[in-house]
């Protein structure tokens, strides 16, 4: 590739990076200012305060997004990856000496995912609300619309999922650009005519604004908090754009056009306070209101379009990391992997949104739900990234809490602000994580005793097929595959198709799936083949948790390790298993209930593993838990 190819590469991932990482972060400027000032925060309106608030908003930008994010997390990939399961992929594989360790890194990244979905609920509802509230600001009698307009906004938003954002995305950079260029030039048009809020460059204005406020920092951290949120996605997108296409867009445009509008709003509010009703729209002049206003809308659903997509990711990650049982995933790209369409995700993340909009009714009360959940995603994102610090790149220890004791602090600080707001709707994301996490933590365990009940109720494998054959059942020409996740007993397929049908192939095939702990697994180690007796054979697949799982593309590797498989004479031979719950050890009842009726209404395993419908046969056993 020559220079001028590649920095064209470098050139379209940025743009591209602009509208699906910035796009959550970009729209922040649209309810921040007004919140800070906002009657419950109880922070006068005068020109030291907005001079100070205006100064922890860029300081903290600088920590929080620019030294922690761009910095430092994004150079913890995990193999090119990036995330909180990723991550925690990583953390748990390098720091996870022993099984407890391991676990409580797990459960840690799991919680933090789940906070993740309470943050991706969230982000649309206040997004679209605060864009389309700029109807107000053209005039007062279309406030009764708001909230309609923003209802079929996002109905509208969700339903075009299905047809995948390839077409859309390339609009997205474009889009964004032009959103964050328009936030610089109406921002600096307020800076010339105040120039004063320039002092907010200098931190001393931030700490002697927080320490105007005493224990009141915590309220006003958790209004300030809303100009952080969307950090996390600089880190869970690096696996489509790279790491330095992401830090190129912020210190080329985001950073720059972020600072310079909230300084014009910080100008503007100096200049006449009464702008408070809604600083941002108040930037523009009357006869830009309305592009304005259909400005935001699109940014806003742009930034909804990425935390939305983020929601398939993780979902799709959770799934393959055995966290959550299986669900229809349709790809909607031939070229881009990352792409992709779960509807089962779609609607209930719509739902929960629709919820959201109508039980709130405005951005200003959706912000005192914000915030919470993403705090606490990247206060996990923070603790996970010193495991990997230390254990997975080998710094000292002393170096390892240097690079992150102070991010920690400020994740802590800004985790305990945004808890001050839980009675006002703190609690909406939290109840949202808590019943995800559960619903996790439950189906990994469920699977866990569900394992342990088979491998104790089954025979196992290697002296069942040794005694077989030397046995005289008949045997048909053809090669039978039994999908099994413990490689060390007989499959339940097995058994019912030799007491019923009373016949073998001539070639068995003891398959079993694994997901490793990394995003990719390459060619050369996707397959592992083990001879057994006469007619059997053990292969492994492995995955990694960004792969596409394809059994017969698969299949067809198995030829470089001596086994040709002839895939038009080949039968897939599934075990689903009926979960019986049971009183005693194991879970509590309640769970093992739960486990039951998500393990009945898990997708189809044929269709998760890409095989062919015709050559399926799918027998049912009763196990219990």
């Amino acid at each position: 590739m020559t220079k001028t190819s590649s920095r064209e590469g470098v050139a379209a991932l940025t743009l591209g990076a602009m509208g699906v990482v910035y796009g959550d972060i970009g729209t922040s400027p649209l309810y921040t200012m007004k919140e800070i000032f906002s009657h419950g925060t109880g922070i006068p309106l005068d020109a030291a305060h907005l001079i100070g608030a205006t100064s922890v908003i860029f300081w903290g930008l600088m920590m929080v997004v620019t030294l922690k994010y761009v910095l430092l997390i994004l150079r913890a990939d995990n193999r090119g990856e990036g995330g909180i399961m990723a991550l925690t992929a990583l953390a748990a594989k390098a720091a996870g000496k022993t099984p407890r360790r391991r676990v409580m890194l797990l459960l840690a990244g799991v919680f933090g995912a789940a906070m993740f979905y309470g943050d991706s609920v969230i982000t649309p509802a206040i997004s679209v609300l605060s864009a389309v509230e700029g109807l107000e600001v053209v005039t007062p009698v279309l406030k009764p619309y708001v909230l309609p307009v923003s209802i079929a906004v996002l109905i509208s938003l969700f339903a075009v999922q299905r047809y995948g954002t390839g077409t859309v995305g390339k609009l997205f950079g474009p889009v964004i650009v032009v959103w964050f260029g328009v936030l610089a030039l109406v921002g600096v048009l307020q800076i010339i005519q105040q120039p004063a809020i320039l002092a907010a460059l200098n931190p001393l204005h931030a700490f002697a604004f927080l320490r105007a406020q005493g224990w009141h920092m915590f309220v006003a951290f958790g209004a300030i908090v809303l100009a952080f949120t969307g950090a996390e996605a600089l880190y869970a997108d690096m696996g489509h754009f790279g790491k330095r296409p992401i830090q190129f867009a912020w210190m080329g445009l985001v950073l720059p056009a972020l600072t310079i509008n909230y300084m014009g709003q910080g100008a503007l509010l100096m200049r006449d306070p009464s702008a408070l009703e809604n600083p941002f729209y108040r930037l523009f002049p009357e006869s830009w209101l309305i592009p304005a206003v259909v400005l935001a809308t699109l940014a806003t659903v742009i930034a909804s379009q990425a935390v939305i997509s983020g929601a398939y990711s993780m979902t799709k990650q959770a799934m393959q990391l055995g966290l959550l049982p299986r669900m229809q995933v349709q790809h909607t790209s031939a070229k881009e992997a990352g792409q992709i369409y779960m509807p089962e995700v779609n609607w209930l993340l719509l739902v929960a949104v629709l919820l959201a909009v109508v039980g709130f009714g405005s951005s200003s009360a959706l912000a005192s739900a914000y915030g919470i959940a993403v705090t606490v995603t990247m206060l996990v994102t923070t603790v996970l990234t010193f495991f990997v610090v230390r254990h997975a790149w080998g710094y000292p220890l002393p170096v390892a809490i240097a690079a992150t004791s102070v991010f920690l602090a400020l994740d802590l600080l800004l985790v305990i602000s945004c808890s001050l707001k839980f009675w006002q709707g703190g609690w909406f994301p939290l109840v949202l994580g808590a019943a995800i996490f559960i619903i996790m933590a439950t189906w990994r365990r469920g699977r866990e005793l569900l394992m342990e009940s088979m491998r104790r109720d089954d025979p196992e494998l290697l002296p069942f097929i040794t005694a077989l054959a030397a046995d005289r059942t008949h045997r048909i020409p053809r090669t039978a595959v039994y999908a099994v996740a413990n490689p060390d007993t007989v499959p339940q397929a097995l058994m019912h198709n030799l007491k019923h049908n009373q016949v073998l192939h001539e070639r068995n095939l003891i398959l079993t799936v694994v997901f490793q702990d990394v995003p990719w697994i390459p060619f050369e180690e996707r397959v592992q083949v083990t001879p057994l007796v006469a007619g059997f054979w053990r292969v492994q697949i492995n995955y990694g948790f960004i792969n596409t799982p394809d059994i017969p593309k698969a299949l067809e590797l198995c030829q470089a390790q001596g086994l040709p498989i002839n895939l038009f004479e080949t039968s897939y031979f599934l075990s689903r298993e009926i979960v019986v719950p049971t009183k005693g050890a194991g879970m509590a009842h309640w769970r093992e209930a739960l486990f039951a009726v998500m393990s009945r209404n898990a997708g189809s395993v044929a269709a998760f593993f890409r095989l062919p419908n015709n050559c399926v046969i799918e027998l049912g056993t009763r196990v219990q838990i």
